[in-house]
C-alpha cells in the first residue's frame, strides 16, 4: 500500500502530463520507418523456427524441449496478433496489407495468422476496446481481482487456493479466455436492438447446447482448434509410425499447458497487485484517461529483444496503455521518456520483475492483499471524453 499513500491524485498536473504524452505520441508516429516492420518479421521468423524445431523433434520422444519450442511458437502468434490488431503497424511505411489490423487474422486468415482457442474478432473487442478503455474499472473484462472474488472469500487452506490458480493457469486460454472474450463480444453487440439476447457462458452452463452462445463456443472455438492441433497435426506424423503420432500428441498437449501458464504468468500481473489502482468510476476526460493508465498498469524489466520477446512486449504495459497502436520497437524507444515524464509529474511508474509481479498477482487472487480503490466522488473538469485517443 506504500504506492497509494505516496500518490495524491488531486495534486497531479493532469493537463501538463497529457500535453507531453501527446507530444511524445506525435514524435513516435513521425519516426515510424520500414525498420519497424523488419523487426516484426524477425520476431515472426523466430517464432516459426521454434515451431519447426519443436515439431521436427516432437515425434522422437515426449520431452520438455520440443514442448517449449512449440509453445513459444504459439506464443509468438499471439504476440503478433496483439500488436497488429491494435493497429501498431498500420502506419508503418511499406507494410504489406496482411500485417495491418484490417487484414491480419480477419475472416479466413484466422486459420493462417492466429488460430487459437478464441475468435480474433471477439478477442479484439474484449481486449482492444473493453479492456483498454475501461482499465481497472468494473467494466474491465480482465479485472482479475473481481474474477477471483469467490476464491478470495472462500475459506479453505492456502495450498488449495494456489492449486486452483495453477490449474487455471495451465488451462486458462480455453477454460477462461475463450468463453470470456465471446461473452464480451456478443454482449457488446447485443446493445443493438436487432441482435439476439445473450445468456453469458459460465462454468455451470458450458455444456448447455440449448444456449446459442455455448453452441458457437464449441463449433467456432473449441472443436476447430482441438481437431487441428490435437488430431490433424499428430496424424501428419503417421508415416513415421503410430508411436510417433502418440509422441507428437503428448508433446503438443504439454506445449498447450506450458504456453497457457506462460501467458497467464505475464498477462495476469500487468494490472493486478496491492500497489495498483481500481477505479469506481469511468474517466471523464482524456487527461484522467492517461493518468489512470499509469496508475492501473505495471511494467516488467525491459531492455532488448531477448528480454522483451519471452514477455511478449507486455513488459512495456504502461507505454502500451498510453499509446496502444505503436510497433514493438517504439515501446523500447519511448520507455525511458515515459518513465521520466512520470517522475516529472509525480506519477508512480511501477516496474519490477515478472516474478515479483506474479507473486503479487497471486496474493490478490487468494485474498492476502487488495488493490487500491479510487472512489467515484473524485471529480475533474478538463477535456470531453470524445477526445480520448483511439
Amino acid at each position: 500500500m506504500e504506492r497509494a499513500q505516496s500518490v495524491s491524485l488531486d495534486k497531479i498536473d493532469y493537463e501538463a502530463f497529457t500535453r507531453e504524452i501527446e507530444a511524445l505520441r506525435r514524435d513516435a508516429f513521425q519516426s515510424l520507418c520500414h525498420q519497424d516492420f523488419l523487426h516484426l518479421i524477425k520476431i515472426e521468423r523466430i517464432g516459426k523456427l521454434c515451431t519447426l524445431l519443436g515439431f521436427a523433434t516432437a515425434w522422437m520422444i515426449p520431452n520438455p524441449i520440443s514442448a517449449l519450442l512449440i509453445g513459444q511458437g504459439i506464443l509468438t502468434r499471439w504476440l503478433l496478433m496483439h500488436h497488429i490488431s491494435h493497429g501498431g503497424y498500420d502506419r508503418v511505411p511499406g507494410v504489406p496489407p496482411r500485417y495491418t489490423s484490417q487484414t491480419f487474422a480477419r475472416g479466413w486468415r484466422r486459420f493462417i495468422d492466429w488460430f487459437d482457442w478464441m475468435l480474433p474478432d471477439a478477442w479484439a473487442c474484449e481486449h482492444n476496446f473493453l479492456h483498454h478503455y475501461h482499465t481497472g474499472e468494473d467494466k474491465d473484462p480482465d479485472l482479475a481481482e473481481r474474477h477471483a472474488e469467490l476464491l478470495r472469500n472462500f475459506r479453505c487452506p492456502r495450498p488449495l487456493k494456489y492449486l486452483v490458480l495453477f490449474l487455471t493457469g495451465i488451462t486458462w486460454k480455453f477454460s477462461y479466455y475463450a468463453p470470456s472474450t465471446l461473452n464480451a463480444f456478443e454482449s457488446h453487440k447485443s446493445r443493438s436492438p436487432h441482435n439476439r439476447q445473450v445468456t453469458p457462458i459460465w462454468f455451470s452452463n458450458i455444456f448447455d447446447v440449448r444456449n446459442w452462445l455455448v453452441r458457437k463456443l464449441w463449433l467456432s472455438c473449441y472443436l476447430p482448434f482441438f481437431m487441428l492441433h490435437f488430431v490433424v497435426i499428430p496424424l501428419l506424423f503417421l508415416p513415421l509410425g503410430k508411436t510417433a503420432v502418440l509422441f507428437v500428441l503428448i508433446n503438443r498437449v504439454l506445449a498447450e499447458f506450458i504456453t497457457n501458464f506462460h501467458t497467464y504468468m505475464i498477462i495476469g500481473p500487468n494490472h493486478t497487485g496491492s500497489d495498483l489502482f481500481r477505479f469506481d468510476h469511468h474517466y471523464k476526460n482524456k487527461q484522467e484517461f492517461y493518468v489512470n493508465q499509469v496508475l492501473g498498469s505495471v511494467n516488467y524489466k525491459t531492455g532488448n529483444d531477448w528480454i522483451d520477446y519471452p514477455q511478449m512486449w507486455l513488459n512495456y504495459q504502461i507505454e502500451h496503455h498510453l499509446i496502444p497502436n505503436l510497433p514493438m520497437t517504439k515501446y523500447q524507444e519511448i520507455q525511458p521518456k515515459v518513465q521520466a515524464l512520470c517522475s516529472k509529474y509525480h506519477l508512480p511508474y511501477l516496474q519490477e520483475s515478472v516474478f515479483k509481479r506474479f507473486r503479487k498477482f497471486l496474493h490478490v487472487c487468494v485474498g492476502d492483499s487488495t488493490m487500491v480503490r479510487v472512489p467515484s466522488e473524485i471529480d475533474r473538469v478538463q477535456t470531453p471524453v470524445k477526445d480520448v485517443p483511439t
